[in-house]
């Protein structure tokens, strides 16, 4: 593939990376990963490890076959096209689960500003539904006007942490005392599962440049390089802004925040700079959102257009948009946030949180199965896998056995898009 169909270098791919990473979990993270203390740090690290190790095993996968447009072709080639449908569905799942978290964490942060939408849970859930339909309509006109949105939005979605990193540096500067104002709960080992499991879904979002390894220059080179540093880059900011907030203020508040970087800011820096970082960090949701909510109809229009799942899946409109799955992508999404809002706010948003991650966890086992079945990386893909494991398991029963049903709904459609082929080959 020439240079003109390979147009990122490192700096692009790095971006990817970045870009893919920095979604809603950090404007959310604080307040579900307070209530741990010190384990909340060390799930921090941890997670940042495995996510190190599996980024790892993706990006050398994507160095032995570059030919391979990402890291779901090189699982169909490795595993077998069955469960290479299962690993790009179940990504596919991963999507508009996150679109469920990604909404309510846009709609309590505007919650700052108009109380009566986070008032209750149902009230939360019914905004955020609301919202996933609003960008819905928006991509159904075309990714043109989709991606002039997102032009609009990503910057601003740096500007909220950077409040965030100034603020702290400037209470370390002066000594730091806030810090240690408050007891905060030990280290203890039987909670750094789940604390991990929250914490991996911020970090979810590196295999960006490993999934679009076609469009890399030398992908031998600078997806490896590209991943590995957006990662470090990213999982730096979020262990020091999380932290440091969580250290920073009482407990509590903290736990109980609904827009926890805008308490934090407004605590230190006056209401005024609260409710303007409030208002950057619901536009950077908001643009996330409208993102993820294409994506949501791109990852299994590849895979019609691929021969895995029926023909009917890539039709689209005049304007080149998938709008069935695009439609039932976004219903799914709000299905989830209705079914699960007689939950508390925090309970609603913890399942999510825990199920996305699930969802997404497939996409991370099939490439270290397939890494170990191909002898790339093989005891870093060995280890890998294992983290993969852990942390599925810290997602809790009722989240992997979710997880795997809406991943099985594949199978009906991939046997159906492999009889109607076959009825097509000529006798």
């Amino acid at each position: 593939m020439g240079e003109g169909k390979r147009p990122f270098g490192f700096w692009t791919a790095a971006a990817l990376v970045v870009g893919g990473m920095i979604g809603s979990g950090i404007f959310v993270l604080p307040a579900q990963l307070a209530p741990f203390g010190w384990t909340g740090v060390a799930a921090w690290v941890c997670a940042i490890a495995a996510a190190a190790l599996l980024a790892t095993v993706l990006a050398a996968l994507a160095r032995a076959m570059p030919e391979e447009p990402g890291a779901v072709a090189i699982c169909a080639r490795a595993l077998g096209p069955l469960p290479g449908v299962l690993v790009g569905w179940a990504y596919w799942v991963g999507v508009w689960c996150a679109n469920a978290v990604i909404a309510l964490t846009a709609i309590r942060y505007l919650g700052v500003f108009w109380p009566a939408m986070t008032a209750t849970a149902l009230s939360s859930a019914l905004w955020a539904v609301a919202l996933i339909w609003l960008l819905t309509a928006l991509n159904l006109q075309g990714a043109r006007a989709a991606g002039n949105f997102q032009l609009v939005t990503t910057a601003l979605k740096l500007l909220p942490l950077i409040a965030v990193v100034a603020i702290l540096a400037g209470l370390a500067l002066s000594g730091g005392r806030q810090f240690g104002t408050e007891a905060h709960a030990p280290f203890a080992a039987d909670q750094l599962t789940p604390a991990i499991t929250l914490a991996f879904f911020a970090l979810v979002g590196f295999e960006g440049a490993s999934v679009a390894a076609e469009r890399v220059r030398d992908p031998a080179r600078n997806v490896v390089r590209a991943t590995l540093a957006g990662l470090a880059l990213t999982a730096l900011l979020y262990l020091i802004i999380c932290s440091g907030i969580i250290f920073a203020m009482p407990v509590a508040a903290v736990a109980e925040a609904q827009a926890p970087i805008a308490l934090f800011v407004a605590h230190y820096g006056g209401a005024a700079a609260g409710y303007a970082v409030a208002g950057f960090a619901a536009v950077a949701a908001i643009g996330c959102l409208n993102g993820w909510v294409l994506l949501q109809g791109e990852v299994p229009l590849g895979m019609s257009k691929a021969g895995l799942l029926p023909r009917w899946v890539a039709v689209t409109n005049k304007r080149d948009v998938p709008v069935g799955v695009l439609l039932a992508a976004s219903t799914l999404a709000s299905l989830l946030v209705l079914s699960n809002a007689t939950r508390s706010t925090g309970g609603l948003l913890d399942f999510m949180l825990r199920l996305t991650t699930a969802a997404t966890l497939w996409l991370y086992v099939g490439g270290c199965l397939a890494a170990i079945r191909l002898d790339v990386a093989r005891p870093v893909a060995v280890l890998g896998l294992g983290f993969a494991l852990w942390v599925l398991w810290g997602s809790g029963l009722e989240a992997v056995l979710l997880s795997i049903g809406l991943m099985l709904t594949a199978v009906p459609l991939y046997f159906l898009a492999l009889r109607r082929g076959s009825a097509e080959q000529p006798a």
